[in-house]
């Protein structure tokens, strides 16, 4: 099914897949986040009979994870642009380009749903992740990560001040919320889920981290200099920040939440 929102931020502006970073940055995320979402996942028990849905699956790494586990059930990966998926894969997972903000799954289909760095970007954020619990099977888990941005004044660098002021202020105007993540357990546990539980990863700039925030910022910084929101001498001198040794940053934590769909009758 193929079904798109002209306001949906991943279809255009800086996370579009037409942007010449965009795999890069989606990789880049990949390689820093996946050991914690697959130590999430590996804890839950996923089963090899189970149905998964990966919502905003991006460039696909946790799609396979859950291909790789569930080879007696089916993995759907869900994305408004697939262009980055692999199709053949694995015969058990279907590749679905559609809008995740739709109602596209019935009732009691899944038995782990898992989302990242996707709903903070939705305005509709909070209806898309109440119609994901009912898409939950009784007993099923849905496990949500997000990006919980530190304030930018905190940094005690004034180009990463401004930098991360900048970025906040762009992705504001898209709709997105890049503090939405403290809500989340509460928000599994207002609808109806229960077992819920949580965990925070920081996020490492600089030094310890150079590769997650490089492609980021190479793919943002133009048009945050073209807004006015930053200046060009200020994009460069970022770049100049990440090459020095010294330099170490903390720009904000991931919060990993999961909770469960009670069993029938519980």
């Amino acid at each position: 099914m193929t079904v798109r929102s002209s306001t949906d931020a991943y279809s255009s502006g800086m996370l579009s897949k037409d942007s010449p970073r965009e795999r890069e940055r989606l990789e880049s995320i990949q390689g820093s986040v996946d050991a914690v979402t697959v130590g999430i996942l590996d804890n839950l028990g996923v089963r090899s009979s189970w149905h998964c849905l990966e919502l905003g699956a991006g460039a696909g790494s946790i799609a396979y994870w859950l291909a790789d586990h569930c080879r007696d059930g089916r993995v759907v990966a869900a994305d408004i642009d697939t262009r980055y998926l692999d199709p053949g894969y694995a015969a058990h997972l279907e590749i679905q380009e559609v809008d995740v903000t739709a109602e596209a799954y019935r009732p009691g289909r899944f038995d782990l749903i898992h989302a990242r760095y996707l709903l903070c970007h939705l305005p509709a954020r909070d209806a898309v992740l109440a119609r994901a619990a009912t898409w939950l099977k009784p007993g099923g888990w849905l496990v949500v990560e997000e990006p919980y941005q530190l304030p930018a004044e905190t940094s005690p660098f004034p180009l990463v001040r401004r930098l991360m002021a900048a970025y906040a202020h762009r992705y504001a105007d898209h709709g997105a919320d890049l503090t939405w993540a403290r809500s989340l357990p509460h928000a599994l546990a207002r609808n109806g889920l229960t077992e819920v539980d949580y965990r925070g990863n920081l996020a490492r700039m600089g030094c310890l981290g150079r590769d997650r925030w490089a492609p980021l910022i190479k793919q943002a910084g133009p048009s945050l200099v073209a807004d006015g929101l930053i200046t060009e001498g200020e994009l460069a001198g970022f770049f100049e920040l990440l090459a020095d040794p010294t330099f170490v940053d903390i720009p904000q934590v991931t919060i990993s939440a999961w909770a469960r769909r009670p069993e029938a009758g519980s």
